[in-house]
């Protein structure tokens, strides 16, 4: 497993920094991704102290030509060829209806759904070149029901879904795993100043994400991982 080859898109902190770390254990050489680089040095000192090689993207996922020169630094750092694509930017908000904005609702969509496209696009040619490559789609228990105040969350991550298994189809002869992850509420700072009675407590830790994708991708490639629940613990 010490050959293996990441990229993490919003790896700087939460179920992004959780992956990169799990990855990073097993020696991988590890590219993160995040708006602002104030932490992405540090998340790339702990991918080294444990074994593996990190390198800072400093991008905005839905910014096409910062994201361009990005993925191309971390396809370089990887020899040119990618095992693992986590598309796990995203950002949440509680917005009631009548109060959604137009600029809020293309914000939530550009970050959550356009920015996996674009990024993914990017990185094609480098996981074609993987003999085992596997793109993870983290996505939300909200892609697969509505929750109130949630409407442009919930179409950005129905959407993600949507792209995942059309995505999946296209890559079919490619034998390029594509997986949609589907969190419960888990305790990150995107919950940091969102209104609501959130318990925390009770939530996933970004380490039940990570552990559920390392399962994944070591399961055998005949293995259906295509959608991957990460229930809340009871």
């Amino acid at each position: 497993m010490s050959n293996l080859r990441v990229i993490v898109t919003g790896g700087s902190q939460g179920i992004g920094r959780a992956i990169a770390l799990a990855f990073a254990r097993r020696g991988a050489r590890v590219a993160i991704a995040a708006r602002t680089g104030d932490k992405l040095d540090q998340v790339v000192a702990e991918i080294d102290s444990l074994g593996g090689r990190g390198c800072p993207l400093q991008m905005d996922v839905t910014e096409d030509g910062g994201l361009e020169g990005a993925i191309y630094r971390a396809v370089e750092h990887c020899d040119g060829v990618i095992d693992v694509l986590v598309n796990n930017a995203g950002i949440f908000g509680v917005q009631p209806f009548e109060d959604q904005s137009p600029a809020g609702w293309r914000k939530m969509l550009d970050v959550n759904l356009t920015g996996p496209f674009l990024v993914t696009r990017e990185t094609i040619d480098a996981l074609k070149a993987s003999p085992r490559a596997h793109i993870f789609n983290i996505a939300s228990v909200a892609g697969r029901q509505g929750f109130p105040g949630a409407t442009a969350y919930c179409a950005s991550k129905y959407g993600l879904r949507g792209f995942s298994d059309a995505l999946r189809l296209d890559l079919a002869k490619t034998k390029i795993r594509v997986s949609t992850v589907y969190p419960d509420a888990t305790d990150t700072a995107i919950f940091d100043g969102v209104p609501g009675d959130w318990d925390r407590s009770k939530m996933n830790r970004p380490e039940d994400v990570a552990a559920v994708i390392l399962k994944a991708f070591d399961s055998d490639l005949g293995t259906d991982v295509a959608d991957i629940d990460v229930p809340a613990p009871k």
